[in-house]
């Protein structure tokens, strides 16, 4: 049973002591018996929360002892009422729900474990346990049996005399975890997070630790809609079922209006109201009793209220859906969008889709494998770590955001309402404590996971009302003065594809023209630029086409520099020119305007248009030089997947040669000078 504790391990110890539970245990314990995850964490987190061997041996004893006395497997439930009627009362941990009993004015409460449901309770425990009359949560219950009752006609010998929720209640529970926090960094606090919910962080990459915090957000975030879709076995519902008690699982996305927001006949609210987190499993289910159930639930993930009959009713459960795909990410992108297995209700309606927050890229996680992914080592223990989570609920940390980072032009106010959400839950989990300082790198790692998770969703709604959605290319600036950095989601981007996102500052796409039996081919200019002073090229060995290039922008840059880029001086500054070859032809021959507009874009921070390809072959004197063959640039500018391409003015007439069917395909712009041409490719 021992195990050999690593850096993360003692570092834990030291922060949290008394909170921790070794990981492999509860794995072991919550096989063998049939509850929760978090139900067997509560009780090793009683008496095994200690990194010492000998304690943890004898608190096992008395956790197995426990579960083996209190949980009633199939089979057994006429030995625990047996039991009780032998001793008067039994101890047992089960599911406890309750009803109202209308016709004798009572409640009413079942056991499940035991196939009860005529339990005698009394009404202050149900008024202090509302989450019972919903769909019930775990407990240690206190049942006894009165056999005068019994004897009753329509007796119920039955009663619930105590119960103790499977949660933690302290009040200082938020404080220890922002003390404890300050002894990691933000890679251990990652690492240990992700244990905690009994996952091993160097099983995973980087990729997928992330995958993991998105799906803790709505844990620690109010009315926080999320969605996750991926391949089978990934985990996605395990967290939701299995660590918190403040969250609850619909299996097969069946659901009633009344359990899930209020019930009409007798004014009990739903799910919405006792739960922090409500997760829909397998979410190409989704169903409810009621036609306007969708709409109900819509309205709720909007505002967070619901109206039904006079009063309208506020919640703050976040909503979850979580389902997979049938085939991969690619071919779902071929055959529909990203958000096809939801119901046909949903699927199709953009409403809908602009009121979830956050898609978490699933297919990003890998199948769970229990060898591999599953930690032995130590993590916090369930009920501290959902205690904590509960408490985060409280307030919004936007506020970290303020005169640090301003959002892009394309996004809109339900964009940034959901960026910000998405933020706020980080920030929370990453740094509980508010008065935590960030750094700079770390909040834009924040920031760009936050715009790319809800963009997401925005590429989805595009593909299903194109003129609604247009214009997709998330942006921020970090900064007063930060460069406009734009954020794309991986799956559908290419390092060797042109797409509709603009380039970062420096980097332009063009087209060698050619010539001399030579046919276009397209490259990919990278421009840096730092402290220092002449043009240095990075390719070796470096062609002497495209020497010359680079020469011939260096020299217009210099002559024109008043012009382009103002009272910056470029001699000044150092730049480093890189060119990457996407066809067979490595030559780099005529692409002069390019290298000038690729150094201005990275001296004065400005990208270029996304979707567009420059051509142009500049001379030493600034003037541009014919093309000889547009309709050929032309071509294969469409064959790349550019939407624009900015060409001289002298190529115009030979342009008439174009066939109709690619001139739909792609908008040709003209420039008369390189300063035109350096303005009409700037972003707007």
């Amino acid at each position: 049973m021992s195990m050999t504790m690593d850096q993360l391990d003692k570092l834990g110890a030291s922060a949290f002591q008394g909170y921790l539970v070794r990981k492999d245990l509860v794995r072991k314990y919550s096989r063998q018996y049939p509850v929760p995850t978090y139900v067997v964490e509560f009780l090793l987190g009683r008496y095994c929360a200690t990194v010492d061997e000998k304690e943890i041996e004898e608190g096992l004893q008395i956790v197995e002892r426990q579960l083996k006395d209190r949980t009633v497997r199939t089979g057994e439930e006429e030995l625990f009422k047996a039991r009780a009627r032998e001793k008067g009362s039994v101890k047992l941990i089960d599911i406890i729900k309750a009803k109202l009993d209308a016709k004798n004015d009572c409640f009413l409460a079942e056991l499940p474990s035991l196939a009860l449901r005529d339990v005698r309770i009394a009404d202050n425990l149900v008024h202090d346990n509302e989450r019972m009359l919903t769909d019930g949560f775990y407990a240690e219950v206190t049942l006894s049996y009165d056999a005068a009752i019994a004897q009753e006609q329509n007796g119920r010998p039955f009663a619930i005399d105590a119960l103790r929720p499977i949660q933690l209640s302290k009040p200082d529970v938020l404080e220890t975890l922002q003390e404890g926090r300050r002894k990691f960094s933000l890679v251990e606090w990652m690492d240990f997070l992700i244990r905690s919910i009994g996952l091993e962080p160097a099983a995973l990459s980087e990729r997928a630790k992330w995958v993991s915090l998105l799906r803790m957000i709505p844990f620690v975030e109010r009315n926080f809609n999320l969605v996750e879709l991926g391949p089978r076995g990934t985990g996605k519902s395990h967290l939701y079922q299995q660590i918190s008690p403040y969250s609850h699982l619909i299996s097969g996305g069946k659901a009633t209006v009344a359990k899930m927001f209020v019930n009409n006949a007798n004014g009990q609210r739903g799910l919405v109201c006792h739960y922090d987190v409500v997760c829909f499993d397998e979410v190409s289910g989704i169903s409810f009793d009621q036609k306007d159930g969708v709409n109900i639930m819509k309205g709720y993930m909007a505002s967070g209220e619901f109206s039904r009959g006079k009063e309208s009713i506020r919640a703050f459960g976040s909503l979850v859906m979580v389902g997979n795909f049938e085939v991969d990410v690619e071919q779902q992108q071929r055959i529909g969008h990203l958000l096809s297995p939801l119901p046909p209700e949903m699927r199709g309606d953009t409403a809908f889709m602009d009121r979830l927050h956050c898609y978490v890229p699933g297919w990003d996680f890998p199948k769970v494998s229990a060898r591999e992914h599953l930690t032995d080592h130590f993590g916090l223990v369930s009920d501290f770590l959902s205690e904590c989570w509960d408490r985060l609920r409280m307030g919004s940390r936007v506020s970290a955001l303020q005169g640090r980072v301003n959002w892009g032009g394309a996004l809109s106010g339900r964009d940034i309402e959901a960026v910000n959400k998405t933020v706020s839950g980080l920030i929370k989990l990453l740094y509980p404590d508010p008065a935590a300082a960030i750094a700079d790198a770390e909040l834009e790692i924040i920031v760009r996971l936050a715009l790319e998770s809800r963009r997401r969703v925005k590429e989805q709604q595009k593909r299903i009302v194109r003129t609604e959605f247009r214009n997709t290319h998330f942006s921020y600036h970090l900064g007063v003065e930060g460069v406009e950095q734009f954020v794309s989601t991986p799956e559908l981007h290419s390092e060797n594809r042109i797409e509709s996102d603009p380039l970062p500052p420096g980097q332009v796409w063009t087209i060698s023209p050619g010539g001399n039996g030579a046919a276009p081919a397209l490259y990919r200019l990278e421009v840096t630029v730092g402290p220092g002073s002449g043009v240095k090229i990075l390719n070796a060995p470096v062609s002497p086409a495209f020497r010359e290039s680079v020469r011939y922008g260096e020299q217009n840059i210099y002559t024109r520099a008043k012009e382009l880029l103002g009272d910056r001086d470029p001699r000044a500054h150092e730049f480093s020119v890189q060119l990457r070859a996407m066809d067979a032809d490595t030559s780099g021959h005529g692409i002069g305007l390019s290298v000038l507009v690729a150094l201005c874009g990275s001296l004065i921070e400005r990208s270029v248009k996304g979707g567009l390809i420059i051509v142009g072959a500049l001379n030493l004197g600034g003037s541009v030089e014919m093309i000889p063959n547009p309709v050929a640039v032309a071509e294969l500018a469409v064959e790349k997947g550019a939407a624009t391409v900015l060409m001289p003015i002298a190529a115009r007439r030979q342009l008439f040669d174009l066939p109709d069917e690619l001139a739909t395909k792609v908008s040709i712009e003209f420039y008369s000078d390189p300063k035109d041409a350096f303005l009409k490719g700037l972003v707007e």
